[in-house]
C-alpha cells in the first residue's frame, strides 16, 4: 500500500455494483474517502455501508455519466464535502446484446460510445484541475475488448473501449509534467451482471473460471498504489481459461 493512500479522495463512477462496487470497497480498505457515483441510490448506498465497515469514508454522489452537466455538479459536490478529487476508477460501462451489423440499432451505438468513451473524457476534464494538484492516478475499468480485438463484444463495445485506451495514452502524454498518471485496465472475462448484455447469458457452468469483481479490484489497487516514478500505462488480466 502506498504511504498516501490514506485520507486521499477517490471518485469510482459505476461503483454501485460489479468492478466499481468491488474496488470503491478495496480501496476504502486501503484508507482512502471514496465518493460513490451511479444511476441507483439505493445500490450506492449499500456499497457506501460496506465502505464504512471497512473504516473509511463514503459520499453517494448519484449521477447518469452520460449527463455532463450532472458530471460537473457531481464533481461540484466532492469538492465542497471533501474539498478536492485526488485519484479517480472510472467503471461505468455499457454493452447491448444487439451487436452485430444485421442488428445494431444507432441509438444503442450512441449510448454505449457516450457511457464507455465521453463520460470518460468528461470525468477526467472536470477533474483535471484536481489531479495536477494531486499528482492523482486515473484507472479507467476498459476490457481486453480494448486492448485486441475481440470478436462478438461489439462494434461499438469495442470501438469505445479502444479508444478509452487512446484516451489513456494521451492523458499520459500530455500530463505527465503534472504528475498524472493513467491506467488503461482491460480485464477478460468477469461474473458481474454486465454478463446480462450478452446475447447468450452465460450459466452457472459458463461463468466457473472466470475472473471475479475482487480480482480487478486488486489490479485497480496496483495501479492506485504504485510509487510516483511508475505508471501503469495498461494491464490486462484475464482468466486462465481465456478462450
Amino acid at each position: 500500500m502506498a504511504e498516501a493512500a490514506p485520507g486521499r479522495v477517490l471518485w469510482v463512477t459505476g461503483a454501485g455494483s460489479g468492478m466499481g462496487r468491488a474496488a470503491a470497497v478495496a480501496a476504502a480498505h486501503g484508507g482512502r474517502r471514496v465518493a460513490l457515483s451511479g444511476r441507483r441510490p439505493d445500490a450506492l448506498e449499500a456499497v457506501a455501508g460496506e465502505v464504512r465497515s471497512a473504516g473509511s469514508e463514503a459520499l453517494v454522489v448519484p449521477l447518469d455519466v452520460t449527463d455532463v452537466a450532472a458530471i460537473e455538479a457531481a464533481h461540484a459536490t466532492i469538492r465542497r464535502e471533501w474539498g478536492h478529487v485526488d485519484d479517480l476508477v472510472l467503471s461505468a460501462g455499457l454493452n447491448t446484446p444487439r451487436r452485430t451489423w444485421s442488428d445494431q440499432r444507432m441509438d444503442d451505438f450512441q449510448a454505449i460510445v457516450a457511457t464507455n468513451l465521453t463520460a470518460v473524457a468528461a470525468v477526467v476534464q472536470v477533474s483535471i484541475e484536481d489531479l495536477r494538484a494531486a499528482s492523482g492516478v486515473v484507472v479507467v475499468i476498459s476490457s481486453v475488448a480494448g486492448w485486441g480485438f475481440k470478436p462478438g463484444t461489439g462494434i461499438a463495445y469495442a470501438a469505445s473501449k479502444t479508444a478509452a485506451g487512446v484516451l489513456c495514452r494521451d492523458l499520459n502524454v500530455a500530463e505527465w509534467p503534472n504528475g498524472v498518471r493513467a491506467t488503461h485496465l482491460c480485464p477478460g472475462d468477469v461474473d458481474t451482471d454486465f454478463l446480462s448484455m450478452r446475447p447468450q447469458v452465460p450459466d452457472a457452468a459458463g461463468r466457473e473460471g472466470m475472473l471475479s469483481p475482487a480480482d480487478v479490484a486488486r489490479a485497480v489497487l496496483f495501479a492506485l498504489d504504485a510509487p510516483p516514478q511508475v505508471r501503469i500505462d495498461e494491464l490486462v488480466i484475464t482468466p486462465t481459461h481465456l478462450r
